[in-house]
């Protein structure tokens, strides 16, 4: 129950999908309601074979579309217009025998309806060739589908054209191996050779070799280096710019312009030249192929209003609903089962089977539940949005529906809910409160979001101290302290106060 709880939407279909497809006592029901399984049919065909009328009566009243789908994808009988089944061992005196005669006789015969002299035209005429004669195979819809170029394929295509020896090219694919999405290699080259019973002269150069692949400064081991290796390819090398990155990088970090002119010797205008060009070079080189992109994130629950209400729906989309094969029922049913390790081995799917959809049907209610709760709590935030969202704690959520703290932290893992006020994460609604000397609580995202606008807003070469933020948070009736604020600033990955300044 804990594991299908935490799973969203899109992952409880996979592993719905899979339980189907491993556990024979599971079954998909249709939307229309549940579909008779081929064992019933044949049932009722022995039923119709007995002449008994009242299993006739009952064969009746059996829905035809819904007994034609599942008979024919048996492979057995046809049907009749009416939904009589008939059967190559039905024929003779049999009722279903004379009603299929009787609709033949009142339908059109199809047959009459095929123009000849029109078919035996195109038939005898020249140009014309047998359909059956031009079937050819034709390539796979696949075949026309881009796949993404990752980073490794990328310079695995590149290297493939260099000339180089069979150990270099084998230290090449190993770097290639042990570069992260951004492109560095965070793995020592001692590491590598040891792991890969190669010389260290052979991984410097794999290495060479790999970098001088593009995207030019991929397989730096540090930013420095990566913002060096796309100089040098520009001809910049020994340049103002090239000196800024390789001696001078904290001052640039700080925006000291100032001080970089009088350090290099240069003018301002050289300085802004250099910095221009550096801030054109790409800091993460490998993200341009290993980026997966935006995620796609589909509501497991929407929110909705109904006048003064608000209604939950469950998103269930493409999610199979779930039944029983009675077939296997009636197996364990039968107590004088020849085999009984096969009579065990259906009884334990069984259970298995009847213990998932009870879990699904937890996972359901619980979220209802959670939902609920984030409704009462938060009303003012679906009607009036970010501003108005309020403290919340998981804890707190899970005492008032009786549940523990982690079955609440599963129910809203992943999870995304789709309201009035946009798509969010259930795990947004809960923030811890930030108390303040006037008895108010405001929920710790709000604080983030204040201290951020704050920045936003700031002058620029006057820029804020964490200490005129927190003076300004707790005019505000937010009790907050400096180590506070500067650690919202880090999380948010605010720079700080010095980093922040420009200089004219």
């Amino acid at each position: 129950m804990v594991t299908v709880l935490a799973l969203n939407r899109l992952e409880l279909k996979d592993m719905i999908v899979n339980e189907i497809a491993e556990n024979p006592v599971l079954e998909e029901a249709s939307e229309a309601g549940e579909e008779l399984t081929p064992g019933e049919v044949q049932s009722l065909l022995e039923r119709e074979r007995t002449a008994d009328p009242a299993d006739k009566a009952v064969l009746e009243n059996v829905d035809a579309q819904e007994l034609s789908q599942v008979y024919e994808a048996s492979g057995e009988g046809e049907f009749a217009p009416n939904g009589v089944v008939l059967d190559a061992s039905t024929t003779g005196e049999n009722p279903a025998s004379a009603v299929a005669e009787e609709t033949v006789k009142t339908e059109t015969d199809p047959f009459d309806e095929i123009d000849f002299g029109s078919f035996f035209d195109d038939y005898l005429d020249p140009g014309f060739k047998n359909p059956g004669s031009e079937s050819v195979e034709k390539p796979s819809f696949e075949t026309f589908l881009s796949a993404p170029v990752t980073l490794s394929d990328h310079l695995q295509e590149q290297l493939s054209v260099l000339i180089l020896t069979d150990r270099v090219r084998q230290a090449a694919n190993c770097i290639i191996g042990n570069l992260d999405e951004a492109g560095y290699l965070t793995t020592p080259l001692e590491e590598i050779a040891v792991a890969d019973g190669l010389s260290l002269a052979d991984m410097h150069a794999g290495l060479r070799a790999v970098q001088s692949l593009e995207p030019t400064g991929v397989a730096a081991i540090s930013l420095p280096e990566c913002l060096l290796l796309q100089l040098e390819a520009r001809g910049g090398r020994g340049g103002v710019a090239w000196k800024i990155v390789h001696d001078h990088l904290r001052l640039l970090e700080t925006r000291q312009t100032a001080q970089l002119a009088k350090v290099l010797g240069r003018p301002p205008e050289h300085i802004q030249i250099a910095l221009s060009v550096i801030r054109h070079l790409d800091p993460a080189p490998g993200l341009r192929y290993s980026s997966m992109g935006p995620r796609q994130v589909e509501p497991d629950v929407y929110i909705s209003k109904d006048g003064d209400d608000y209604l939950i729906t469950l998103n269930e989309d493409d999610v199979p609903q779930l039944r029983l094969n009675g077939e296997y029922k009636r197996m364990i049913d039968r107590e004088q089962e020849p085999n009984k390790d096969v009579r065990n081995y259906v009884k334990e799917r069984y259970a298995s089977a009847l213990q998932l959809i009870k879990n699904i049907e937890q996972r359901k209610h619980t979220i209802l539940r959670v939902c609920q709760t984030i409704i009462r709590r938060q009303t003012e935030f679906l009607e009036s949005g970010i501003d108005s969202l309020k403290p919340m704690m998981i804890k707190e959520v899970a005492e008032e529906i009786g549940v523990h703290p982690s079955t609440v932290s599963r129910a809203v893992a992943n999870k995304y809910a789709h309201t009035p006020q946009g798509v969010f994460e259930l795990r947004y609604f809960f923030s811890e409160a930030v108390q303040g000397p006037l008895g108010s609580a405001t929920p710790l995202l709000i604080v983030k979001r204040r201290v951020k606008k704050m920045i936003d807003e700031e002058d620029t070469s006057h820029p804020l101290t964490d200490e005129q933020i927190t003076a300004r948070l707790q005019s505000e009736g937010i009790d907050v302290t400096r180590r506070t604020v500067a650690k919202y600033r880090e999380d948010m990955k605010i720079p700080s106060t010095h980093q922040r300044r420009v200089r004219a």
